[in-house]
């Protein structure tokens, strides 16, 4: 774990009954109507789009919209959050999928709802409007689990972001570091395979970092981190430092 140069202006999470900063809209019918979690300053110079993680919009996934959108008051964004999912994320309840039962429904969901042939082409879609609407020309990506998986594959050479980060990524595949062209942060947690993540670093060729959290769980920034707890609060913030950092340098 790297300490984190911008940390200090990450404001201490909320653990518990967060209370959003931003609004939610519907974005126009080319887009696929989607609700979006939309959040930070109208006036920013760029803006990020989030690809949440399986369980959509949940608390802790949304307090970190808002600390890339405000906590760096130098570089200040606007963040979209889309519903991919369209009301539909996988239930909490079922992870970790520890039955036979819960492997079944998770896995029925993941053939549904989660395939990458279906996204990528909206999530592409989805971000060539929002720069037609918003008028904003400079767009980092960030990606969360399974959105961080996604967020890979839209960072290669005609992707339209500048920059990605990626926290506790889902299925890491080796194959997909060398079609990276983005400068790129990896967050893994001590769930992801070391071997996977060391054979991706070794693929990209262009900018990376990786930072490992080996003492935090899959999902640990996102719908899964416990902020309860303060090894896991301190962790988050620490991971949201170090994502304002790299969008700080590179968008």
């Amino acid at each position: 774990m790297s300490q984190s140069k911008a940390c200090c202006t990450v404001p201490p999470a909320t653990a518990t009954n967060y209370t959003p900063k931003g609004t939610y809209t519907t974005l126009p019918p080319s887009s696929h109507s989607l609700k979006t979690y939309v959040t930070g300053p109208e006036d920013a110079p760029t803006a990020l789009l989030i690809i949440y993680d399986i369980f959509g919009f949940y608390p802790q996934t949304l307090q970190g919209a808002d600390i890339l959108a405000s906590a760096d008051p130098s570089h200040p964004r606007r963040v979209f959050m889309p519903d991919w999912f369209e009301g539909a994320p996988c239930p909490l309840e079922w992870y970790p999928p520890d039955t036979a039962d819960k492997k079944e429904k998770v896995g029925k969901w993941f053939k549904e709802k989660a395939g990458f042939e279906t996204h990528l082409p909206r999530i592409a879609e989805v971000v060539k409007e929002l720069k037609r609407s918003t008028g904003i020309k400079d767009w980092g990506l960030v990606g969360y689990c399974w959105g961080g998986k996604v967020a890979g594959l839209l960072s290669g050479a005609e992707s339209e972001f500048k920059a990605t980060a990626v926290c506790h990524p889902a299925f890491v595949d080796p194959a997909d570091g060398e079609k990276i062209a983005r400068p790129f942060l990896m967050v893994p947690s001590g769930d992801e395979d070391e071997g996977d993540v060391g054979k991706w670093e070794e693929k990209v060729k262009g900018v990376k970092k990786v930072v490992w959290f080996k003492g935090q769980v899959h999902g640990f920034m996102a719908a899964r981190g416990d902020l309860e707890d303060e090894n896991v609060r301190k962790a988050y913030e620490e991971g949201y430092g170090l994502v304002l950092d790299h969008f700080k340098e590179h968008l």
